[in-house]
């Protein structure tokens, strides 16, 4: 079956950076059993590729052609744990969970060349028995027609926070109010930018997980699916 076939099913958790809906959307994709697409990390191997290169982010033909040329492959190993990510065969996993990478990410995502080579990429993760899909768009842009969306938000001070944790742990130095800032920043720049603007789509389960345990949330979620 193709990307096309609507036989297969597809849920889109999209939301702001830091909503927690990459550890929300690989639980529910282990629960169902189903593929999983971290569309973020997409942007952000581009962003690192063209970085590599010494790309100038204002030269959107050479972003593109980055974009398509780059090879990004996941690694799975334990499904309920983060995937490692190859970027031309390098494994970038903890760098691509930087606010730099982030902020890069943002950048090319503006690019109207770079999305629409990203754009069959990400369609090509719709297989069976089903796909999870997590990001800003996949609800409104890459998968409009998906039977299930929720759009998974939070306070910028608890997604600061949940960051700050987060980085912590991989031994990363940073600062709550830096992040706090660049995550405010970066909710600016994804809600205003012409192309595919941060937005929960029409038909989109608005979920707030401020002060929410993630296993609350999964559960949530799971319950929006077909048993």
């Amino acid at each position: 079956m193709t990307a096309e076939d609507p036989a297969v099913p597809v849920l889109t958790i999209d939301g702001p950076s830091g909503s927690g809906k990459g550890t929300v959307a690989r639980a529910v994709a282990t629960r169902m059993g189903w593929h999983f697409l971290d569309s973020g990390a997409l942007y952000r191997a581009v962003g690192l590729a063209a970085g590599w290169a010494d790309i100038d982010f204002s030269d959107a033909d050479a972003l593109a052609r980055c974009a398509r040329d780059t090879v990004v492959r996941f690694v799975s190993g334990d499904m309920t744990a983060e995937p490692r990510v190859l970027v031309n065969g390098t494994d970038v996993t903890d760098e691509l969970r930087t606010e730099t990478a982030g902020a890069a990410a943002s950048a090319i995502a503006a690019v109207p060349s770079v999305r629409e080579a990203l754009f069959a990429k990400q369609r090509a993760f719709r297989r069976l028995p089903g796909l999870v899909a997590d990001g800003r768009d996949m609800g409104t842009v890459i998968f409009p027609e998906a039977q299930y969306k929720v759009f998974l938000t939070a306070s910028a001070e608890e997604r600061a926070a949940r960051r700050h944790k987060q980085l912590s742990e991989k031994g990363l130095a940073v600062k709550i109010d830096g992040l706090l800032r660049e995550i405010r920043a970066r909710d600016a720049r994804d809600a205003d930018r012409a192309i595919a603007p941060l937005r929960a789509a029409a038909d989109a389960i608005l979920l707030d997980s401020t002060g929410i345990p993630v296993d609350e949330v999964v559960e949530r979620v799971v319950s929006l699916l077909p048993a």
